[in-house]
């Protein structure tokens, strides 16, 4: 057993730093595996190595997606690690050989949590689901649906469920997505809202959305030209902007 601080610069620096100088590096399996059920942000580090060893050295891991969707949690959006934890899942949700209920599943618990996600975050997960939908075309019908459920208590997905194939994922639909688009942030309202048309066939990037942060957001905001908007259609004449009434009788604006 480590100290949690000692797990994380390890794992932090053992996919690059540790593994490619290893002659054996399987003799980390069990290292890797432990370090990857114990949850939280030990096991979005524990991702790094996983995947080195899983790509190049044929790691066989039977619960690996069942462990990763467990790790999506409210939690995901604002961890520092959140950029490293997303492209390692780009990666292993990119194959095309992957069951539709599985990418259903993630796409369904993604679109959940986004529900309580900050701007910055929605504006690289909703790209994110796109890609997901790009690659896997059986997992559309959550878009296409006709007559989604009116209200979330009768959505058939079942959140607290952690086998993906028990979820019901792909009896649901996307309406977090769809409530997105009315979203307070003028960005996350335009991204949200491109499921209303077909998707292109190329892919989004997501890279250079993965690490913006709330403070590129509001300087983005800040720098924008301001434009004259027009506040009254109507000169105001009264105190509370009607002309006949009691107040205008007796106090004026000038």
């Amino acid at each position: 057993q480590l100290p949690t601080g000692l797990y994380k610069k390890i794992l932090v620096i053992l996919h690059d730093s540790v593994l490619p100088y290893m002659n054996e590096p399987t003799l980390m399996m069990d290292f890797l595996t432990v370090a990857y059920g114990i949850g939280g942000a030990i096991s979005l580090l524990a991702l790094n190595g996983l995947f080195i060893l899983i790509h190049q050295h044929n790691l066989e891991y039977p619960d690996f997606y069942k462990k990763l969707y467990s790790l999506l949690d409210p939690s995901i959006y604002h961890v520092k690690y959140r950029a490293r934890f997303f492209h390692l899942t780009d990666l292993f949700l990119s194959s095309s050989h992957l069951p539709a209920y599985l990418v259903a599943a993630f796409i369904k618990r993604l679109s959940r949590l986004a529900l309580t996600a900050p701007p910055e975050s929605l504006l690289m997960i909703i790209p994110f689901i796109c890609n997901l939908l790009r690659r896997h075309p059986a997992c559309k019908v959550l878009v296409h649906r006709p007559g989604g459920p009116a209200d979330m208590s009768e959505d058939p997905y079942i959140m607290e469920e952690e086998e993906p194939s028990e979820s019901r994922a792909l009896e649901s639909s996307l309406w977090e997505i769809q409530s997105l688009q009315n979203h307070y942030h003028p960005d996350v309202a335009k991204a949200a809202a491109v499921l209303n048309q077909s998707l292109s066939e190329m892919e989004d990037d997501i890279s250079g959305l993965l690490e913006l942060s709330g403070y590129e957001l509001f300087d983005k905001e800040v720098k924008k030209k301001a434009t004259d908007v027009p506040l009254e259609f109507e000169r105001v004449r009264g105190l509370f902007g009607k002309k006949n009434d009691i107040f205008a009788e007796h106090f004026s604006l000038d």
